[in-house]
């Protein structure tokens, strides 16, 4: 930091010599004033002398001695302090060679006179009256003289007046001029700068003048703007860095994306490989890519898709066992590899080197330590991978592992979909139309007894058996593809039930009525169908044993789910029927409750019919599985 201060001291100077030259003027001023004032007593103490020279004419013809001596004690004081003046009141006079002179005559003409007067002679009043006049003509003189130089010293004053007027313009032109150029032009051009630079102008730079507080002022400018503009320059620089660099990352997600939407697509493994080779070819720029699935054993790598590769190429590498060429890594060697292909490398499988490849790149598909395959891409110029593009590869790669995992799951799901079908159906053909082809099996062999025996009751008989076994047989077939073909909502199992219902009034005319009550949250799926087939059970009862002419099916919501099936038939007593006793719509009932942790209750009594109660848990609950306690239950017959 600089220490001198040349404006300050500029400044400080002129506005010192201003002051001094005031200072002076006002002093000067002053004492010229005192000076005219005491010029104006000295006159009016002149004009007294005349006054007393009267005075002692008139005492020296009427008074004493005495009285005349007084008198001229007084005269001489007044000439005394004309002499010397006082300066207390102010009285000076202004002495000169003329009012010097005068005063002398002055004084000889009253030493004279008092002389001549101090002798006793008898005074002679004519005479005294002439010198008295005499007296006052020259004490006229004096005054007049003093008159002068007041006069010339006011007119001095006049002229020191508008000297100093002339002065006072002056400085304020010079201190205006000096101000303008030393502060006001250096604040207008730093604002000038300012505002410049304000709007955007970082070339702006002050001119250099001299070394004073501007232009200290000048230079921390011109240091600022230079680093405001080096570090615009520089946030400009890293500003279009960050916007490369989000946009490689946006170019990078992009490809996440689409891999991931092709992920989430493919529905075979054949068309998720070929859109995903497309893809990673692009974004890795590649001039070939190859995506290979590999056997659970690793054993071998089979090409499922190939981007820009030679035909002749993708025929003969279309099955690579593992480790015998460059593609095709081991599962315990599984990382990814920049290989370079060079004419003196030995190669069982020398295709891409005689496509003109110089360059592979090896990305295996691994999922948990298991290597689903491998993603080959090849390139005919030498490449080098940075650590950002490999890492998207790596990640591109993943997702198709998961991808390729998630197919192969979502097959294993349709397959136990399937095998559970397929052992649903055939524990309800157990549990029913089994049942009912066993029975007729036993009958079948009573006829025969019967024939062979000749016994025609007998005959009869299990000819009216198989004939009503035959028919509950078809009427089971019946109700199982019913079953199998009810639908439900994913938000509520109204409709269901009333397509139920319809379906049981039109195979059985038994009237049916549905009510629902209460507002609740709707049953997930599995919930709705586990209890639309208890419904069913239920109402197959009906048909079976129940003789009734009239069913209501009433469902609370609210608090929990609650569903009763009421018939009007004969109705039976549940006391009587033995604990252990279990028919098989109950059994199959008592299943689907445990699944979904229900609980099934029959009331019923001989002529007033039955009612099947199915109460669910709450949601939270269901949703957890357990064995939940099942409330007494009995056989549907009656």
């Amino acid at each position: 930091m600089r220490t001198k201060s040349p404006l300050t001291f500029k400044l400080l100077a002129m506005g010192g010599g201003f002051l001094l030259v005031a200072l002076a003027s006002i002093g000067l001023t002053l004492w010229v004033t005192w000076k005219l004032e005491g010029g104006a007593a000295a006159v009016n103490e002149a004009g007294r002398l005349r006054m007393n020279m009267l005075r002692m004419v008139l005492v020296q013809q009427t008074a004493s001695p005495e009285e005349v001596q007084r008198h001229a004690r007084q005269f001489d004081a007044s000439l005394e302090l004309l002499r010397t003046g006082d300066p207390s009141r102010p009285l000076f006079v202004p002495w000169g060679d003329d009012t010097r002179t005068r005063f002398e005559r002055i004084r000889n003409t009253w030493l004279g006179l008092r002389t001549e007067w101090s002798l006793g002679l008898p005074p002679d009043r004519a005479r005294s009256l002439a010198q008295a006049d005499r007296f006052v003509q020259q004490v006229d003189g004096f005054v007049e003289a003093i008159e002068v130089q007041i006069a010339g010293w006011t007119a001095a004053l006049h002229v020191f007046q508008l000297f100093m007027m002339a002065v006072a313009i002056a400085a304020a032109v010079t201190f205006m001029a000096v101000s303008y150029l030393l502060v006001i032009n250096p604040l207008a051009q730093l604002q000038q700068a300012l505002g410049r630079l304000r709007q955007g102008e970082w070339g702006v730079r002050l001119p250099l003048g001299e070394e004073d507080e501007f232009g200290q002022l000048s230079a921390g400018f011109n240091l600022m703007a230079h680093a405001l503009q080096v570090s615009h320059e520089d946030l400009e620089q890293k500003v279009r860095e960050k916007t490369a660099s989000i946009a490689v990352q946006n170019q990078r997600l992009a490809a996440l994306y689409e891999v991931s939407a092709l992920a989430s697509t493919a529905t075979a493994l054949e068309a998720l490989a070929q859109g995903f080779v497309q893809q990673i070819r692009r974004v890795a720029g590649a001039d070939a890519a190859a995506v290979r699935w590999s056997d659970e054993a690793n054993e071998r790598y089979v090409l499922l898709a190939g981007d820009g590769m030679p035909h002749a190429m993708t025929e003969k590498e279309h099955c690579l066992h593992t480790g015998t060429c460059m593609c095709g890594q081991p599962q315990n060697q599984a990382y990814t590899r920049v290989i370079p292909i060079v004419a003196s490398t030995p190669l069982v499988f020398p295709h891409c080197r005689d496509a003109g490849y110089q360059t592979l790149v090896a990305i295996p598909v691994q999922m948990q330590q298991r290597v689903l395959g491998e993603v080959n891409l090849f390139f005919r110029p030498s490449v080098a991978l940075t650590d950002e593009v490999r890492d998207l590869l790596e990640a591109m790669t993943r997702h198709l592992a998961s991808a390729m995992e998630g197919l192969r799951a979502t097959a294993l799901e349709r397959e136990a979909a399937v095998a559970q079908e397929r052992s649903l159906l055939a524990r309800e053909l157990h549990d029913s139309i089994a049942q009912s082809l066993a029975f007729l099996k036993i009958q079948t062999q009573l006829l025969r007894d019967a024939v062979a025996k000749g016994d025609i009751v007998a005959r009869d008989r299990s000819m009216g058996e198989l004939d009503v076994g035959v028919r509950e047989c078809y009427a089971d077939v019946r109700e199982l593809l019913v079953h199998f073909r009810t639908r439900t909502s994913e938000e509520d199992i109204e409709t269901a039930l009333r397509s139920t219902l319809s379906k049981f009034e039109h195979q059985t005319g038994i009237a049916t009525a549905l009510t629902m009550a209460g507002h609740g949250l709707p049953l997930p799926p599995d919930v709705q169908i586990q209890v639309l087939h208890m419904v069913q059970e239920a109402l197959s009862n009906v048909r079976k044993h129940a003789g009734a002419t009239r069913v209501e099916l009433r469902v609370q919501r609210h608090p929990r789910w609650r569903f009763e099936v009421q018939d009007n038939g004969v109705g039976f007593d549940v006391r009587a029927v033995p604990p252990d006793s279990m028919h098989v719509g109950l059994g199959i009932m008592r299943e689907r409750a445990q699944r979904i942790g229900a609980a099934v209750q029959v009331d019923s009594s001989s002529g007033a019919g039955t009612r099947v109660c199915i109460e669910l848990p709450t949601l939270s609950a269901a949703q957890e599985p357990r064995e939940p306690p099942m409330l007494p239950v009995a056989r549907f017959v009656h």
